[in-house]
């Protein structure tokens, strides 16, 4: 368990499921994802997560508001099943639910993310990507110090799909 100023990072606990599967039915909070998840899925995830965890050490942590007690969403870091222009690599990501939105929750617990990343597994880089029109995400990253280093077609969405295009964004170690 890593702790911030509010937040906690913490494993996931089993009555997660439901907070966790609400926002990710949320079509607000999905908006920049092909689609919001079922329960079904959202409970795949839940153990993709753990089974992560346990494999690399690091992965999406549940991030827990200390004042409520509260699933405020997830954080963490991932190493992508998947080929991308700049793979191999360990992204950073996090999702919010909506009544966490606009308290620099975000950017607070990925701070977190990214020290844990680079001091307590010795990763050189970490990258972050998102769809394109995804600009509150962009604007996290960009408050963590990454920079913008290109753009992608995503290989996991459709052509012609208003979401395929991404952009990526990188940091180093030496540059937080």
């Amino acid at each position: 368990m890593y702790k911030t100023e509010r937040l906690l990072l913490r494993a996931w606990r089993d009555e997660d499921l439901v907070p966790f599967a609400e926002m990710n039915a949320d079509p607000e909070v999905m908006r920049y994802f092909l689609q919001p998840l079922t329960a079904e899925e959202s409970q795949s995830y839940l153990e993709t997560f753990r089974q992560r965890m346990a494999e690399n050490g690091f992965g999406f942590w549940a991030v827990e508001e200390q004042q409520s007690g509260e699933l405020a969403g997830f954080v963490g870091l991932n190493r992508p099943g998947y080929s991308l222009p700049f793979s191999p690599c360990v992204e950073i990501g996090w999702r919010l639910r909506k009544k966490f939105w606009g308290k620099g929750y975000a950017p607070e617990a990925a701070r977190e993310a990214l020290r844990v990343g680079f001091e307590e597994h010795g990763l050189e880089s970490i990258v972050a990507f998102t769809a394109l029109p995804n600009l509150p995400s962009q604007r996290v990253m960009e408050k963590l110090g990454m920079r913008r280093s290109g753009e992608f077609d995503h290989p996991l969405v459709a052509e012609g799909h208003p979401l395929r295009r991404h952009v990526w964004y990188q940091i180093h170690r030496q540059e937080v």
